[in-house]
Protein backbone atom coordinates (compact mmCIF):
# COMPACT_ATOMS: atom_id res chain seq x y z
CA UNK A 1 0.00 0.00 0.00
CA UNK A 2 0.91 3.44 -0.74
CA UNK A 3 0.72 6.44 1.24
CA UNK A 4 -0.47 9.56 -0.19
CA UNK A 5 -0.64 13.38 0.47
CA UNK A 6 -4.84 12.62 0.20
CA UNK A 7 -4.30 9.85 3.08
CA UNK A 8 -2.59 12.31 5.85
CA UNK A 9 -5.76 13.90 6.99
CA UNK A 10 -7.21 10.49 8.24
CA UNK A 11 -3.68 9.10 9.67
CA UNK A 12 -3.22 12.56 11.72
CA UNK A 13 -7.40 12.24 12.74
CA UNK A 14 -6.89 8.18 13.95
CA UNK A 15 -3.59 8.62 15.05
CA UNK A 16 -3.98 11.58 17.66
CA UNK A 17 -7.07 9.30 18.58
CA UNK A 18 -4.25 6.66 19.55
CA UNK A 19 -2.02 8.98 20.79
CA UNK A 20 -3.38 9.48 24.35
CA UNK A 21 -2.84 13.02 24.17
CA UNK A 22 0.58 13.09 23.27
CA UNK A 23 3.36 12.72 20.42
CA UNK A 24 2.46 16.05 19.05
CA UNK A 25 0.24 18.05 17.78
CA UNK A 26 0.03 16.99 14.45
CA UNK A 27 -0.81 19.95 12.17
CA UNK A 28 2.33 21.51 11.03
CA UNK A 29 3.86 18.03 10.43
CA UNK A 30 1.18 16.89 8.71
CA UNK A 31 1.87 19.83 6.52
CA UNK A 32 5.63 19.44 6.04
CA UNK A 33 4.67 15.82 5.16
CA UNK A 34 2.16 16.58 2.56
CA UNK A 35 4.87 18.78 0.81
CA UNK A 36 7.43 15.86 0.95
CA UNK A 37 4.77 13.71 -0.29
CA UNK A 38 4.13 15.52 -3.48
CA UNK A 39 7.84 16.47 -3.95
CA UNK A 40 9.17 13.16 -3.55
CA UNK A 41 6.29 10.86 -4.50
CA UNK A 42 4.10 8.60 -2.32
CA UNK A 43 5.32 6.42 0.32
CA UNK A 44 5.26 2.38 0.38
CA UNK A 45 3.83 1.11 3.92
CA UNK A 46 5.13 -2.68 4.54
CA UNK A 47 4.01 -5.00 6.88
CA UNK A 48 6.76 -6.38 9.04
CA UNK A 49 6.83 -9.49 8.46
CA UNK A 50 7.00 -8.89 4.52
CA UNK A 51 10.73 -7.54 5.63
CA UNK A 52 13.69 -9.48 4.63
CA UNK A 53 14.86 -11.00 8.01
CA UNK A 54 18.45 -9.27 7.37
CA UNK A 55 17.16 -5.90 5.80
CA UNK A 56 18.36 -3.03 8.79
CA UNK A 57 15.59 -0.44 10.62
CA UNK A 58 15.24 2.53 12.64
CA UNK A 59 13.12 4.22 14.48
CA UNK A 60 12.67 8.37 14.24
CA UNK A 61 10.40 10.76 15.65
CA UNK A 62 10.23 14.20 18.05
CA UNK A 63 11.54 13.53 21.51
CA UNK A 64 10.15 16.26 23.94
CA UNK A 65 7.51 18.44 25.62
CA UNK A 66 4.72 18.63 22.83
CA UNK A 67 3.66 22.02 23.89
CA UNK A 68 6.79 22.78 22.39
CA UNK A 69 6.10 21.69 19.16
CA UNK A 70 3.39 24.64 18.70
CA UNK A 71 6.14 27.13 19.02
CA UNK A 72 9.19 25.45 17.72
CA UNK A 73 8.31 23.96 14.57
CA UNK A 74 9.97 21.35 12.42
CA UNK A 75 10.87 21.32 9.31
CA UNK A 76 11.40 18.95 6.00
CA UNK A 77 15.11 19.11 6.69
CA UNK A 78 15.54 17.72 10.08
CA UNK A 79 14.52 14.00 9.64
CA UNK A 80 16.55 13.88 6.79
CA UNK A 81 19.59 14.98 8.22
CA UNK A 82 19.04 12.94 11.14
CA UNK A 83 18.69 9.86 8.87
CA UNK A 84 21.98 10.84 6.97
CA UNK A 85 23.86 11.08 10.19
CA UNK A 86 22.18 7.69 11.65
CA UNK A 87 23.76 5.97 8.22
CA UNK A 88 27.10 7.87 8.89
CA UNK A 89 27.38 6.88 12.09
CA UNK A 90 26.49 2.95 11.98
CA UNK A 91 28.02 2.88 8.79
CA UNK A 92 24.83 1.29 7.23
CA UNK A 93 22.32 2.13 4.51
CA UNK A 94 18.98 1.99 6.55
CA UNK A 95 16.28 0.05 4.49
CA UNK A 96 13.20 1.43 6.34
CA UNK A 97 11.92 3.63 8.43
CA UNK A 98 9.84 2.92 11.19
CA UNK A 99 7.73 4.85 14.32
CA UNK A 100 8.14 5.10 18.19
CA UNK A 101 4.72 5.75 18.53
CA UNK A 102 1.50 5.72 16.74
CA UNK A 103 0.92 9.27 17.98
CA UNK A 104 -0.12 12.74 16.79
CA UNK A 105 2.78 14.44 14.67
CA UNK A 106 5.69 11.39 15.27
CA UNK A 107 2.68 9.17 13.11
CA UNK A 108 3.84 11.61 10.28
CA UNK A 109 7.76 11.92 11.08
CA UNK A 110 8.19 8.64 9.40
CA UNK A 111 6.63 9.01 6.69
CA UNK A 112 8.34 12.72 5.86
CA UNK A 113 11.77 11.13 6.84
CA UNK A 114 10.51 7.84 4.77
CA UNK A 115 9.61 10.31 1.72
CA UNK A 116 12.82 12.54 1.57
CA UNK A 117 14.79 9.14 1.10
CA UNK A 118 12.99 7.01 -1.04
CA UNK A 119 12.25 4.23 2.10
CA UNK A 120 9.37 2.61 2.44
CA UNK A 121 7.90 2.75 6.35
CA UNK A 122 6.70 0.18 8.33
CA UNK A 123 3.07 -0.59 9.02
CA UNK A 124 3.60 -1.01 12.90
CA UNK A 125 5.43 1.47 16.14
CA UNK A 126 7.04 0.77 19.22
CA UNK A 127 3.78 1.90 21.71
CA UNK A 128 0.54 1.41 19.59
CA UNK A 129 0.03 4.50 21.48
CA UNK A 130 2.10 6.97 23.15
CA UNK A 131 3.97 6.96 25.81
CA UNK A 132 6.54 9.23 27.65
CA UNK A 133 9.79 7.71 27.54
CA UNK A 134 12.27 5.60 25.78
CA UNK A 135 12.03 2.67 27.97
CA UNK A 136 8.61 2.32 27.39
CA UNK A 137 9.14 1.48 23.82
CA UNK A 138 8.48 -2.06 22.70
CA UNK A 139 11.95 -2.25 20.93
CA UNK A 140 13.46 -1.32 24.26
CA UNK A 141 11.46 -3.78 25.98
CA UNK A 142 12.47 -6.59 24.12
CA UNK A 143 16.54 -5.45 24.32
CA UNK A 144 17.02 -3.95 21.52
CA UNK A 145 19.52 -1.11 22.47
CA UNK A 146 18.78 2.38 21.74
CA UNK A 147 21.81 3.22 20.75
CA UNK A 148 23.82 4.27 18.71
CA UNK A 149 21.54 6.76 17.95
CA UNK A 150 21.54 10.42 16.75
CA UNK A 151 19.90 13.91 17.66
CA UNK A 152 19.04 17.12 15.08
CA UNK A 153 18.11 20.09 16.92
CA UNK A 154 15.83 22.51 14.90
CA UNK A 155 19.53 24.35 13.65
CA UNK A 156 20.51 21.28 12.10
CA UNK A 157 23.22 20.58 14.86
CA UNK A 158 24.09 16.59 15.20
CA UNK A 159 24.67 14.66 18.38
CA UNK A 160 25.38 11.17 18.78
CA UNK A 161 24.38 9.01 21.56
CA UNK A 162 26.02 5.93 22.57
CA UNK A 163 24.89 4.76 26.13
CA UNK A 164 24.57 1.43 28.49
CA UNK A 165 21.07 1.07 28.41
CA UNK A 166 17.66 2.66 27.63
CA UNK A 167 17.23 4.47 31.11
CA UNK A 168 20.61 6.36 30.73
CA UNK A 169 20.19 7.13 27.20
CA UNK A 170 16.26 8.54 28.32
CA UNK A 171 17.97 10.48 30.57
CA UNK A 172 21.10 12.24 28.06
CA UNK A 173 17.94 12.80 25.27
CA UNK A 174 15.60 14.34 27.61
CA UNK A 175 18.26 16.62 28.53
CA UNK A 176 19.59 17.28 25.19
CA UNK A 177 16.13 17.92 24.26
CA UNK A 178 15.53 20.50 26.50
CA UNK A 179 18.55 22.38 26.09
CA UNK A 180 17.78 22.45 22.82
CA UNK A 181 14.49 24.64 22.68
CA UNK A 182 12.07 21.69 23.57
CA UNK A 183 12.42 19.41 20.98
CA UNK A 184 14.56 17.20 18.65
CA UNK A 185 14.43 14.93 15.87
CA UNK A 186 15.96 11.87 16.87
CA UNK A 187 16.88 8.55 14.98
CA UNK A 188 17.41 5.42 17.30
CA UNK A 189 16.90 1.49 17.96
CA UNK A 190 18.94 0.07 14.68
CA UNK A 191 17.65 -3.12 14.26
CA UNK A 192 17.03 -6.04 11.60
CA UNK A 193 14.09 -7.02 10.38
CA UNK A 194 13.94 -10.00 12.31
CA UNK A 195 14.62 -8.13 15.52
CA UNK A 196 11.63 -5.86 14.47
CA UNK A 197 9.45 -8.51 13.87
CA UNK A 198 9.52 -9.64 17.22
CA UNK A 199 9.09 -6.23 18.61
CA UNK A 200 6.72 -4.47 17.13
CA UNK A 201 3.40 -3.32 17.47
CA UNK A 202 1.94 -4.81 14.24
CA UNK A 203 -0.37 -2.64 11.47
CA UNK A 204 -1.41 0.40 13.66
CA UNK A 205 -0.44 2.77 10.92
CA UNK A 206 -2.95 0.98 8.53
CA UNK A 207 -5.21 0.99 11.14
CA UNK A 208 -4.63 4.83 12.39
CA UNK A 209 -5.81 5.31 8.29
CA UNK A 210 -9.58 3.57 9.02
CA UNK A 211 -9.84 4.85 12.52
CA UNK A 212 -9.09 7.94 10.99
CA UNK A 213 -11.84 7.80 8.21
CA UNK A 214 -14.21 6.07 10.89
CA UNK A 215 -13.95 9.42 12.52
CA UNK A 216 -14.43 11.43 9.83
CA UNK A 217 -17.19 9.67 7.81
CA UNK A 218 -19.16 9.21 11.45
CA UNK A 219 -18.24 13.01 12.45
CA UNK A 220 -20.70 13.91 15.20
CA UNK A 221 -21.73 14.14 19.07
CA UNK A 222 -19.56 11.45 21.14
CA UNK A 223 -22.93 8.74 21.72
CA UNK A 224 -22.98 8.68 18.46
CA UNK A 225 -19.62 7.71 17.12
CA UNK A 226 -19.16 5.46 19.85
CA UNK A 227 -21.39 2.02 17.90
CA UNK A 228 -18.64 2.52 15.11
CA UNK A 229 -15.95 3.04 16.84
CA UNK A 230 -16.59 -0.07 19.31
CA UNK A 231 -17.27 -2.04 15.52
CA UNK A 232 -13.63 -0.88 14.98
CA UNK A 233 -11.84 -1.77 17.43
CA UNK A 234 -13.40 -4.92 18.56
CA UNK A 235 -11.95 -6.43 15.41
CA UNK A 236 -8.12 -4.90 16.05
CA UNK A 237 -5.33 -5.55 18.32
CA UNK A 238 -7.34 -3.47 20.97
CA UNK A 239 -10.40 -4.70 21.99
CA UNK A 240 -12.26 -2.55 23.94
CA UNK A 241 -14.05 0.82 23.59
CA UNK A 242 -15.81 2.52 26.38
CA UNK A 243 -17.11 5.74 26.77
CA UNK A 244 -16.74 6.70 30.37
CA UNK A 245 -17.26 10.35 30.85
CA UNK A 246 -18.80 13.66 29.25
CA UNK A 247 -18.73 17.16 30.35
CA UNK A 248 -17.22 20.17 30.51
CA UNK A 249 -13.65 21.19 31.11
CA UNK A 250 -13.23 23.28 34.68
CA UNK A 251 -9.70 23.25 35.32
CA UNK A 252 -6.34 22.54 33.62
CA UNK A 253 -2.86 22.79 34.21
CA UNK A 254 0.15 21.93 33.35
CA UNK A 255 3.85 22.89 33.24
CA UNK A 256 7.04 21.63 31.71
CA UNK A 257 9.00 19.58 34.16
CA UNK A 258 11.99 17.62 33.21
CA UNK A 259 11.36 17.41 29.22
CA UNK A 260 7.75 16.68 30.15
CA UNK A 261 4.01 18.16 29.85
CA UNK A 262 3.16 17.06 33.48
CA UNK A 263 -0.55 18.37 35.45
CA UNK A 264 -3.87 17.39 35.68
CA UNK A 265 -7.45 18.10 34.10
CA UNK A 266 -10.66 18.15 35.53
CA UNK A 267 -14.01 17.57 33.89
CA UNK A 268 -17.07 18.45 35.01
CA UNK A 269 -19.66 16.29 33.93
CA UNK A 270 -22.89 17.29 31.89
CA UNK A 271 -24.79 14.32 34.48
CA UNK A 272 -26.29 15.63 37.51
CA UNK A 273 -25.30 13.93 40.66
CA UNK A 274 -21.83 12.68 38.95
CA UNK A 275 -18.41 13.69 40.67
CA UNK A 276 -16.44 15.20 38.20
CA UNK A 277 -13.51 13.45 36.01
CA UNK A 278 -10.05 13.46 36.83
CA UNK A 279 -7.44 13.12 34.32
CA UNK A 280 -3.31 13.16 35.21
CA UNK A 281 -0.74 14.32 32.94
CA UNK A 282 3.06 13.12 31.64
CA UNK A 283 2.78 14.04 27.72
CA UNK A 284 -0.48 11.89 28.17
CA UNK A 285 -3.12 11.07 29.94
CA UNK A 286 -2.38 8.40 31.88
CA UNK A 287 -5.20 8.18 34.66
CA UNK A 288 -9.13 9.09 34.94
CA UNK A 289 -10.44 8.63 38.05
CA UNK A 290 -13.59 9.74 39.74
CA UNK A 291 -13.35 10.54 43.13
CA UNK A 292 -11.35 7.22 44.46
CA UNK A 293 -12.80 4.94 41.25
CA UNK A 294 -10.19 4.60 38.64
CA UNK A 295 -12.16 4.40 35.80
CA UNK A 296 -8.89 3.72 33.13
CA UNK A 297 -5.05 3.97 33.94
CA UNK A 298 -2.09 3.75 31.84
CA UNK A 299 -0.87 1.43 29.48
CA UNK A 300 -4.99 1.71 28.09
CA UNK A 301 -5.70 4.24 26.40
CA UNK A 302 -7.58 7.47 27.29
CA UNK A 303 -9.01 9.43 24.78
CA UNK A 304 -10.05 13.48 25.38
CA UNK A 305 -12.57 14.08 22.32
CA UNK A 306 -14.96 17.51 21.21
CA UNK A 307 -18.09 16.44 22.24
CA UNK A 308 -19.72 17.56 19.01
CA UNK A 309 -17.66 16.17 16.63
CA UNK A 310 -15.76 13.34 18.33
CA UNK A 311 -12.22 14.82 17.35
CA UNK A 312 -9.57 14.36 19.50
CA UNK A 313 -7.63 16.45 21.34
CA UNK A 314 -3.81 16.72 21.73
CA UNK A 315 -3.18 17.39 25.98
CA UNK A 316 -1.40 20.69 24.25
CA UNK A 317 -4.45 21.96 23.14
CA UNK A 318 -6.99 21.01 26.25
CA UNK A 319 -8.48 24.40 27.15
CA UNK A 320 -11.02 25.36 30.00
CA UNK A 321 -14.22 25.73 28.92
CA UNK A 322 -14.19 22.68 26.10
CA UNK A 323 -17.05 20.43 26.03
CA UNK A 324 -15.65 17.02 25.78
CA UNK A 325 -16.26 13.23 25.71
CA UNK A 326 -13.95 10.90 27.34
CA UNK A 327 -13.24 7.48 25.83
CA UNK A 328 -11.24 4.71 26.80
CA UNK A 329 -9.62 1.98 24.80
CA UNK A 330 -7.64 -1.50 25.67
CA UNK A 331 -4.19 -1.98 24.99
CA UNK A 332 -2.70 -4.46 22.98
CA UNK A 333 -1.27 -7.53 24.77
CA UNK A 334 1.96 -7.00 24.11
CA UNK A 335 1.40 -3.76 27.33
CA UNK A 336 -0.22 -6.52 29.52
CA UNK A 337 2.78 -8.78 29.66
CA UNK A 338 4.72 -8.75 32.71
CA UNK A 339 8.26 -7.07 30.67
CA UNK A 340 5.99 -4.51 29.62
CA UNK A 341 4.25 -3.52 32.96
CA UNK A 342 7.53 -3.45 34.80
CA UNK A 343 7.92 -0.29 32.67
CA UNK A 344 4.70 1.03 32.11
CA UNK A 345 1.98 -0.23 34.94
CA UNK A 346 0.79 2.87 36.73
CA UNK A 347 3.15 2.87 39.64
CA UNK A 348 6.14 3.13 37.26
CA UNK A 349 4.24 6.88 37.07
CA UNK A 350 3.94 7.24 40.53
CA UNK A 351 0.33 6.57 40.89
CA UNK A 352 -0.11 3.75 44.24
CA UNK A 353 -2.12 1.63 42.86
CA UNK A 354 -2.15 -1.66 40.54
CA UNK A 355 -3.20 -1.63 36.59
CA UNK A 356 -6.60 -3.46 36.27
CA UNK A 357 -7.28 -3.99 32.68
CA UNK A 358 -9.60 -2.59 30.91
CA UNK A 359 -12.95 -5.43 30.35
CA UNK A 360 -12.36 -6.83 26.47
CA UNK A 361 -15.48 -7.39 24.60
Amino acid sequence: MKIRAEDLDDLALGSVFLATGGGGDPHVPKLLTREALKQFGPVSMVAPNDLADDAFVAAIGNVGAPTVSLELLPSIDEAAIALEAFEKQTGRRLDAVASYEIGGGNSLIPIMAAASRDLPVIDGDGMGRALPEAQMMTYAIKGIPSTPAIACDYDGNITSFTTKGTHVYERHIRSLAMSSGGMITTVEHGMTGAQLKGAVIPGTLSFALALGRCLRENRGVAHDVLAPLQDLFRKSIYGACHLIHTGKVIDKATRIIGGYDIGEATIESFEPQTTALHINIKNEYLLARRGDQVLASVPDLIIITDYETSEPINAERLRYGQRVAVFAVGCPDFYRTPDALSAVSPRHFGFDLDYVPLERE
